[in-house]
């Protein structure tokens, strides 16, 4: 039997409507906004995703205001009316990733839905998928583009499954989840401490094994790791608003040990300490002379 190329197989009819171009990436960075820094009335030709680490500003789009705060994500569309101003005495650091499909019509706003405010994802993988696609976005190669690239797409993917759960969601499943919320509240405002599993018992009247399960259920991860996610986050804000040493830097998030914190930082971004901090440096340096 005469076998058959693989392209020359005939694709079904509806084919075209499932496959679309790869999203175009036109910036991704981590922005520490200057005192009084504000954007005016504007519209883009792309998409933007704005994600607030620290502080808060105010971000009104198509007339609609919402105060962002640490963990919260919004998003707008193409010629979407929108402006941003800082808060007076607030900090303002946020990631802001700007990309469009070109002529494609990718339907982003099926898997987004029409909010612009698309939740909190403080300590949620989503949070991590942002930082580690503006890390790669530093960094020259096609192996990182192509990291960007797949990385925007599981954030859009998470995002609609995350926006599905949170329609579907049932009354006693809400309960389960607000005990969750709880845990993860208290790893975040004790991230710094030797957390045990028995705080966390006590804390939600749950066992430890169910506790596991619901958490990362919840939020995809399990506590232990989302206190390991935690200190690596404060630990990038300190290297960006302190001049601490990284052993400094290690100890202040709950390491004891600096060898100890660079191998999960690394395991977890895929990229080291020192490499992140150069990065930021680079960054600041092309915004500079940008201003300039």
């Amino acid at each position: 039997m005469t076998k058959v190329p693989l392209h020359h197989h005939p694709l079904p009819e509806h084919a075209a409507e499932l496959y679309f171009h790869p999203p175009y990436i036109t910036l991704a960075h981590l922005f520490h906004a200057p005192s009084q820094w504000d954007i005016q009335s504007r519209m883009l030709s792309s998409y933007q995703l704005q994600y607030a680490l620290e502080g808060a500003a105010s971000y009104t789009i198509e007339g609609q205001t919402f105060i962002t705060r640490r963990g919260d994500l919004i998003y707008h569309s193409p010629q979407q009316v929108h402006e941003v101003h800082t808060i007076p005495n607030e900090t303002y650091i946020c990631i802001s990733i700007l990309f469009d499909f070109g002529e494609i019509p990718y339907p982003v706003e099926q898997l987004l839905g029409s909010k612009r405010y698309l939740g909190n994802f403080a300590g949620h993988p989503i949070e991590t998928m942002l930082t580690q696609l503006i890390t790669h976005y530093q960094q020259p190669g096609l192996a990182h583009h192509a990291q960007c690239q797949g990385l925007l797409m599981r954030i859009l993917g998470e995002l609609s499954g995350w926006k599905q759960e949170q329609e579907t969601r049932t009354d006693p499943q809400h309960k389960i989840k607000t005990k969750m919320v709880l845990i993860r509240n208290y790893i975040a405002n004790n991230y710094n401490q030797n957390i045990q599993h028995h705080e966390l018992e006590q804390l939600s009247g749950l066992s430890r094994n169910y506790i596991i399960r619901k958490f990362r259920d919840a939020f995809g991860i399990t506590p232990f790791d989302y206190l390991t996610r935690v200190r690596i986050e404060r630990a990038k804000e300190l290297a960006i608003q302190t001049s601490l040493s990284i052993s400094e830097i290690a100890n202040a998030v709950g390491y004891s040990d600096v060898h100890t914190f660079g191998r999960m930082f690394k395991k977890k971004l895929g990229t080291s300490f020192s490499q992140f901090c150069s990065s930021m440096v680079t960054d600041r340096i092309g915004r500079i002379n940008e201003n300039n």
